[in-house]
Parts: C-alpha cells; structure tokens; sequence
C-alpha cells in the first residue's frame, strides 16, 4: 500500500492489520512532509513561541521551554503519557494504528521529519509492533496514552513485539534491523495527538459487525424456514413504500437466501397463520436500520483516515501554525456507540428467534427445545439461555460512552469524547454478536433436520451444509459450548458470507 494521505478503507485497512500488506509513503507524499518540516525548523531558528514546539503541553502551555530543551521536552512528552493499562492490544489493532498515524502524517499538516514515517512504516514491514495497553484513553487530545506507548518503541523504550515474542523495544528494533531516533521539535507531540488507536480498534469491530449483520440475514432466514414462516413481508414492493437503502438490500437478500424452498411450498396452502411474528416478519426493517448504522460508521471512519488529527497543525504555504482541536474523538466515539447499540438491537432479535425455535409453545410442531426425546433430553434448551447472557451483557455494553465526561488536565481538557472506549465496547459486543449468531445457526440448523426431507431455500441449505461441517446433527445430548464457539469462529472467518453480498 502507498501512504500519501488518502482516504483508507476497512478493507484496505484489513489488508495491512490482517494480511500484513507492505506500505511505503508516496513520492508525492515526501514534499509536503518536507515542507513542513521546514516550518517548524524555521521556528525554532527564530525562536518564536509556538504551542508544542517550545512550550509546555495542555495546561502548561504558557510555560516557555529553552531550545537546549527542546528535545528533552518531547521525550518527557512521550514517556510521561505512557500510562496505559490493560491487557496488550492485539497486534493486528497496532498494525492498523501504525498505519493510520503514518497515513495522516503523510497529509504534510503535522512537522514531523520524513524518517519518522519511514520507521512507522518499516515497523510494519518488519514485524515490530509495540506493546500498547488497551485502557486509559478519554480520547480529548486524542488517544495520548495509546499512541505514548506506540511512539516509545520508535525511540527504543519499553516493549514490543517481534516474531511473536515480547522483548525491549531497543532488542525487537535490533533483530529487525532498525535504528530507533532521537525525537526533535514537536515531534512527540505530533504522534501523539491523534484518533488512531480508537479508530483501529473501532475500524476493525466494525468490519466484523458489517459481516455480522450479514449472517445475521442468513441465520433468520434459516430460522423462518425452520419455523415454516413465510416471505410474503418481504416483498420488494412493501419495501419500496419506504426506501430505506438498507432495509431493501435485506429484504432482497432473504428472498435470494430463501429461493426454491420445499418448506415454503408445502404450507402455502392450508396455513391458518396470517402473519409471522416480528422477528421474523420484520426483519428486513430491524437488520436494515442496521446496516445503516453501521455504514454511517463506515463513512465517519472513511473522513477520518485522511484527516489531519494532531495539534498544532503546520501550514506550509503560508508558515504559519494553528492550533485547534482536529485531535477530538467525538465524530468516532458517537459512531462507535451508533454501532454498538445497533449490533445489540439485533442481537435482541435473533434471541427472539432463538426462543421461538425451542419454545414449544411457538415452535410450529417442532419437538420441545429441538430434542429427540424431550424430557429425557433438554437438547438446546440451555443454548438458547446462553443467548439471553449475551443479548444481557451487550444491552449494558451499549450504554453509550460519548454520552460521558470528565474533566482532565487540570481543566484545559474540560470535554473528552471516551472515544477509546466506545471502540473497545464496539469490539466486545461485536464478539458477542458473533457467538450468539453461532447459536441461532445450530438451532435453526436443528430445526431444518426436523423438516426433512423438505429442503429450504438454495441460500439457506449452502449456509446449513457449512455449518454440518463444524456441526453434526443433536441426535442425544452433548456438550455445545466447542461448537459454538467453532461456528463463531467460521462467522468471522467468512465461512456463512453470501455472494453478491458487500462487506
């Protein structure tokens, strides 16, 4: 991938974090870089007062540092924000914050020296990834803690990781063959006054969330088969009443699912029912509503990756140096909450789905909690509480974190965004979605053998052959929990991914 300070996609994003695709920066790139470099040289040669280049940082900002200090002062910068806790973020979250921040240091706004880039870069392609502990960003200059950690391992302190193994930064830098630097003016507060970390995080939740409301598709659809429901409130003409791009999009992707189903033509006659329950009946409504949660994500993070997010920011053309407050996380952590409670809402639905599957009582014939021999057996009467857990634990995760505030550094940081950890919340429902998804599948999936030998619909029985892979048939009673979790784990892999479908 070439850095020159464009927009980056969660795919493109996904290729570096995930498949470890080699970047450089951009021929164009390096004469806006060097530009304003040459600004920030200029005003320490003149030694006029710039905020972060020879003051103090946030509330010390009307203290005046010496130029003998100067690098002392961003190295103080650096190590004195290093105060992340937590567990590590995974290394595929480092390697998409390593992009971004060398992404938007290419836009040639922040003052930094070219070699900076290229060590962030040459971090990436060499597999040095520093040790970042999750918690302990409010997101206000942005991710300060994070990107603390990220920028130590540029200058040879504290952790990181290479070939999987954790060892001193000065070693891993070593072993790949690089040379830490020295940071000069404004340096350190150029990497780190930014919204990379809570946009890795988030950006990367957010891709798997965009394959959840996918399969989210798949397993209802699998559900009203199972269920003997009917698609008839999925007609594109109900769905053109109200045009919600998301909303149409669903509903074509059930009927694609659902097309040439046995199960449907043996009760369209005789079927005293006259509509399915909502869970069934409007899911094109709930799953689209959704998808454009999600995609209005999508499009916050789509801005973000080519914005300019630190502070001051440098403008070469004119020389002169603004500060301002680009480094807010706000438009991210309201997204990310966006998302979380959406993820949630239809995690609510697919419990639902669940619950009629196994419910007697709602089930449509089939046998109590899908058992062979109910009451000897309980068969997924227990999957179906463990859905309730999770549809719990993420109703209180998607409590939104943007909605807080709470005052930092001593009053000159007097609104944060939580930005950090509405994408950590992000990541930890999105997991739960995945889980309670496999849930719904291998009941639904029960349901089906129940039908037999009437088959569902050609989508649905490809996404049932994929997951009989993982799965066999609940012929007596066994332990479920390994399945599961091997049906979430094939969900993010891809395995129930439709074609035609955009991620």
């Amino acid at each position: 991938m070439e850095l020159n300070g464009g927009q980056i996609s969660l795919v493109q994003l996904a290729a570096v974090a995930l498949g470890a695709e080699p970047v450089h920066i951009s021929s164009l790139a390096r004469p806006r870089i060097l530009a304003s470099r040459k600004v920030i040289e200029q005003i320490v040669a003149r030694d006029v007062v710039v905020y972060g280049v020879n003051t103090g940082f946030g509330k010390l900002s009307d203290v005046r540092i010496p130029r003998s200090d100067l690098r002392q002062l961003q190295l103080n910068l650096v190590r004195s924000h290093a105060c992340g806790i937590g567990n590590p973020l995974s290394e595929a979250e480092v390697r998409a914050m390593i992009l971004l921040r060398a992404n938007v240091l290419a836009l040639g706004f922040s003052g930094v020296r070219l070699e900076i880039i290229q060590l962030l870069c040459e971090m990436l392609n060499r597999r040095v990834y520093p040790v970042v502990p999750e918690k302990g960003s409010v997101g206000a200059s942005g991710d300060l803690a994070p990107l603390a950690h990220l920028a130590l391992s540029l200058i040879g302190e504290s952790e990181a990781f290479f070939e999987t193994e954790r060892m001193p930064s000065a070693e891993a830098l070593r072993r790949a063959r690089l040379t830490a630097l020295q940071l000069e003016a404004k340096e350190g507060l150029a990497l780190l006054n930014g919204t990379q970390a809570m946009h890795a995080v988030g950006g990367l939740a957010l891709l798997r969330a965009l394959r959840v409301a996918l399969v989210a598709d798949v397993a209802g659809a699998m559900s009203l088969e199972a269920l003997k429901g009917t698609p008839a409130a999925f007609d594109l003409r109900l769905q053109d009443t109200r045009p919600h791009p998301g909303q149409r999009a669903v509903a074509e992707h059930l009927l694609s699912l659902m097309e040439g189903s046995k199960i449907r033509q043996s009760h369209l006659t005789g079927d005293p029912r006259v509509q399915d329950a909502y869970s069934l009946r409007c899911i094109p409504q709930v799953h689209g509503a959704v998808r454009g949660a999600l995609a209005h994500c999508e499009d916050v993070l789509l801005i973000e990756s080519a914005s300019a997010t630190d502070n001051p920011l440098v403008f070469a053309e004119s020389g002169e140096v603004i500060s301002g407050g680009n480094f807010h996380g706000a438009p991210l952590g309201l997204a990310f909450d966006y998302s979380a409670i959406a993820i949630a809402d239809l995690m609510s639905m697919s419990e639902r789905r669940t619950d009629r599957l196994v419910n007697p009582d709602k089930n449509e014939g089939l046998p109590a909690f899908l058992a062979r021999q109910p009451g000897l057996e309980s068969g997924f009467m227990t999957a179906q509480v463990a859905a309730a857990s999770l549809v719990s634990e993420a109703r209180v995760l998607a409590h939104p974190a943007s909605s807080d505030n709470i005052t930092t550094s001593g009053g000159k940081e007097d609104h944060v965004s939580m930005g950090m950890t509405s994408a950590l919340k992000l990541r930890s429902i999105v997991d739960l979605a995945e889980n309670l998804l496999a849930i719904e599948l291998l009941t639904a999936a029960e349901g089906l053998e129940h039908r037999r030998p009437l088959k569902a619909g050609v989508g649905v029985e490809r996404a049932f052959a994929a997951l009989r892979k993982i799965a066999p048939p609940l012929m007596q009673d066994r332990p479920l929990s390994f399945e599961i979790a091997g049906v979430a784990e094939a969900i993010r892999q891809g395995k129930f991914d439709t074609e035609g479908q955009k991620l």
